[in-house]
């Protein structure tokens, strides 16, 4: 750890020879399995110039689950996209297709909005 210092910058001396400075590691989040999620399948033109993209939002799990699902998505539809903080974003219209990949993999898909 190069930086070692920069993570404990809010730390007060300790005259204590045997203390051990204990960093806050955030705990990965467990991944539910497909038939305990439910997640939601909108589309969203906001802030993107009027460029239509498919979002899937709900996911409950560890970053690369996110992200390994993410990528599946967006091969079988052919586009680019991302996938971070609980949310998968697919370039495109998507919807039907993207619910029907969703429910073959058994997740529990619900459309939001028009």
């Amino acid at each position: 750890m190069a930086n070692d210092w920069k993570d404990r910058l809010g730390m007060v001396y300790s005259t204590d020879p045997n203390y051990k400075f204990e960093y806050d590691m955030e705990e990965e989040e467990i991944t539910l399995p497909p038939e305990k999620q439910h997640l939601i399948v909108t589309l969203d033109r906001k802030q993107r110039k009027g460029k239509a993209v498919t979002l899937i939002k709900g996911f409950i799990g560890s970053t690369d689950d996110l992200k390994e699902l993410g990528k599946y998505l967006k091969n079988k539809c052919g586009v680019g996209g991302t996938a971070k903080e609980g949310i998968i974003l697919v370039q495109g219209d998507f919807r039907p297709k993207i619910q029907e990949l969703l429910k073959g993999k058994g997740y529990k898909v619900k459309q939001s909005g028009g």
